[in-house]
């Protein structure tokens, strides 16, 4: 059984030991290979990892997806063929890590975090490790399912300068759909803050702090995810290296520029949901300030009441008033008289 992030039973391992940590899968693991130039284009669904190893050597840009790294054979075939580090193989399989790069001289290896809500509106965190090598790219995923089909299209139709440029380009392209994913989870998070600003105004609710929960803790998420990545980015523009050409550059500024917008977005919805919680608190509690106070208003102005009844009530023999023809009705006179001129008093004081 593999050990979940929480697991302890990996510690203490030498260095370089393979072990998925992640959630225990049973399902099977894909390997899709796309491998291209400015004039052909190959895709398939591959059946055995033996079928990319020629393609190390190919002078075409070459890319090898996996889906599902629960399969450490997978993980240690691919990853023993192309001569990556043990430490590194280690690391796809630490689906804990946080976004970073590592420059191995032969190759460079990511490590980032892709986003996106689940069919209950939950925000999922998936790991994603990327290997930038002369001509190829691996990347290994923890499920099937990612935001790069944008990319995909873009190879099959020839847009574009993907085909014409090298492989830290085709980097640079996933990177640059990871970021503007991020802007689809934050404009999806910036409704649900439109939706719960206007609860607040109208009627909060207990669901609505459920609400503002929730999305706090969406925005610390995204937060842990963009704030390394941004240093990633970053590390790649001023990377002095042959793998990535001196024109891939200038795309790198823009995605760290894309992703400082995020981080801005997200530190401005933190702000926000920060405030609406003390919002909240404050409606909440001058919702019930306001129910006191007309609880009091009505206390007080029967306490004068009950002493007249309480009077009137006791049985004492001789009591004068008993005996008065219109004592009944002289009593629910200043009773109502009495009444009247708190409610009276009560305007005045501009406490009604």
């Amino acid at each position: 059984m593999a050990p979940s992030p929480r697991d302890t039973s990996h510690i203490g391992l030498p260095p370089g030991t393979l072990i998925y940590t992640g959630d225990r899968k049973t399902e099977p693991v894909t390997i899709t290979l796309i491998d291209y130039d400015g004039q052909h284009l190959q895709e398939r669904r591959v059946d055995t990892v033996e079928e990319c190893f020629p393609f190390r050597d190919a002078p075409t840009v070459t890319w090898v997806n996996v889906d599902g790294i629960h399969r450490v054979e997978v993980v240690e075939k691919l990853g023993t063929h192309f001569d990556l580090h043990p430490l590194v193989m280690e690391d796809i399989l630490n689906v804990g890590q946080r976004p970073k790069m590592e420059d191995f001289d032969e190759y460079l290896f990511l490590i980032f975090k892709m986003l996106y809500h689940d069919h209950e509106g939950e925000l999922q965190i998936e790991q994603v490790s990327l290997v930038l090598g002369p001509t190829w790219v691996l990347s290994f995923q923890e499920r099937a399912g990612d935001t790069f089909d944008p990319v995909r299209e873009r190879i099959r139709d020839g847009k574009g300068k993907i085909r014409k440029m090298g492989p830290d380009y085709f980097t640079y392209a996933l990177l640059d759909t990871v970021v503007d994913n991020y802007f689809t989870i934050l404009e999806r998070i910036g409704e649900g803050v439109e939706g719960i600003e206007e609860e607040l105004v109208t009627n909060p609710t207990p669901d609505t702090l459920q609400a503002i929960h929730r999305l706090k803790r969406q925005l610390i998420f995204l937060r842990k995810s963009v704030w390394p990545l941004r240093e990633v980015v970053l590390g790649l523009e001023r990377l002095e290296t042959p793998l990535i050409d001196q024109k891939t550059e200038v795309y790198l500024r823009d995605v760290y520029d894309h992703t400082i917008q995020v981080i801005d977005t997200i530190e401005t919805y933190r702000d926000m949901v920060s405030g609406m919680l003390d919002i909240y608190l404050s409606s909440v509690s001058n919702k019930m300030n306001e129910v006191m106070k007309v609880l009091t208003i009505i206390a007080t102005i029967f306490i004068p009441l009950t002493f007249i009844a309480g009077v009137y009530g006791m049985n004492f023999e001789y009591m004068p008033e008993l005996g008065w023809r219109l004592s009944y009705f002289l009593v629910w006179v200043v009773m109502a008289a009495v009444a009247l001129l708190m409610v009276l008093y009560f305007r005045r004081k501009r406490w009604l």
